[in-house]
């Protein structure tokens, strides 16, 4: 359990300080747009209000509460199951990353009201308009390793 702990944590402290440092320390929210390696790195200022690519995207606190809350129910059941289950390194790796992006994400909501979306990634003459932080990567990477990583086997002595 306490890897899962200190990888959320992590997770967590690396996506709140690069979102602090590109929107208000770079002012991306009001500069909209810095050009880093183009085309590969971008950074593009976007608030989303809905889920990963803006689906379910409405600017009212409703929907804003809704998020932060199943947000929060997932992290917590993520966190309970992997108590009970006790998977390999990799399995509670994975459940970190996920719950401390979900977290992380979730700050987003409750302070700006919206999620701090900043990379922007395009190569080989696809323009890519979507723009995403390090907690969505890390919710990506720990649900990937959850279904990888948990298949219901326990690891012995697990830290």
């Amino acid at each position: 359990m306490r890897i899962m702990f200190w990888v959320a944590l992590l997770t967590f402290v690396a996506d709140q300080i690069s979102k602090y440092f590109v929107v208000h320390w770079l002012n991306l929210a009001q500069r909209l747009s810095i050009d880093v390696y183009p085309p590969f790195l971008n950074l593009r200022m976007a608030w989303n209000y809905g889920v990963n690519f803006g689906l379910f995207a409405e600017d009212n606190d409703l929907t804003r509460w809704v998020l932060i809350t199943v947000a929060l129910i997932i992290s917590v059941a993520v966190f309970w199951w992997i108590s009970r289950e006790e998977p390999s390194t990799p399995g509670r790796i994975s459940a970190g990353l996920l719950v401390g992006g979900a977290l992380g994400n979730v700050i987003d909501r409750v302070i700006y009201g919206a999620v701090a979306d900043f990379l922007n990634m395009s190569c080989c003459g696809f323009n890519n308009p979507f723009s995403f932080n390090i907690a969505d990567i890390a919710v990506f990477i720990g649900a990937v390793g959850l279904v990888l990583f948990t298949s219901g086997e326990t690891e012995q002595n697990p830290s």
